[in-house]
């Protein structure tokens, strides 16, 4: 059985350069341990806001680390340094634009800038890549809604079989 890793991607340049607490990837990390019950590890990284360095972290944690499930968080707004949703497209065989009508769709519940994030979500190899924007709230928000889907998502392409704690989320595979 292959070990579970999660890519856990924080793109921020304040973040990074010690000025605040990323407390978003911590979010992710939280969620992924509350979702879980398959024995993972989480392999994190908390970069500056840039467009190269974003893809290879990508990559890194794809291709080197065998993360076949990476989160990354911030860079999906309108701003000129939000360039996640770029680096995804760039690293990714496949674009699986579900995944952010999705979040999006959900998020209009709450607030209506949500029309604003360009999250997305696409595939490398066999690692499946979601964008999520950069608030907690909005973070457990949008994998409250995408996460069933995500299990399965990683058996078509391959990857470990990902058991969720059914109390906390329940994932969707169809019957066989």
């Amino acid at each position: 059985m292959k070990s579970i890793r999660i890519g856990v991607i924080t793109a921020s340049d304040r973040a990074s350069a010690g000025i605040y607490e990323d407390i978003s990837g911590v979010a992710i990390q939280d969620t992924m341990k509350a979702y879980l019950k398959s024995e993972h590890e989480i392999v994190y990284r908390c970069i500056p806001d840039e467009q190269t360095v974003i893809e290879s972290t990508m990559i890194e944690l794809c291709d080197r680390e065998g993360c076949c499930l990476v989160v990354t968080t911030g860079g999906t707004g309108p701003a000129k340094r939000d360039v996640t949703p770029e680096a995804t497209e760039n690293v990714c065989e496949k674009m699986m634009p579900g995944f952010g009508e999705l979040m999006r769709q959900v998020s209009l519940k709450y607030v209506p800038t949500a029309i604003l994030s360009r999250q997305t979500a696409g595939i490398r190899g066999n690692s499946l890549i979601i964008n999520l924007p950069g608030k907690p709230k909005s973070i457990r928000e949008c994998l409250d809604a995408v996460f069933p889907a995500v299990p399965y998502c990683i058996d078509l392409i391959e990857g470990p079989y990902l058991e969720c704690n059914e109390e906390v989320i329940k994932a969707f595979r169809p019957k066989q």
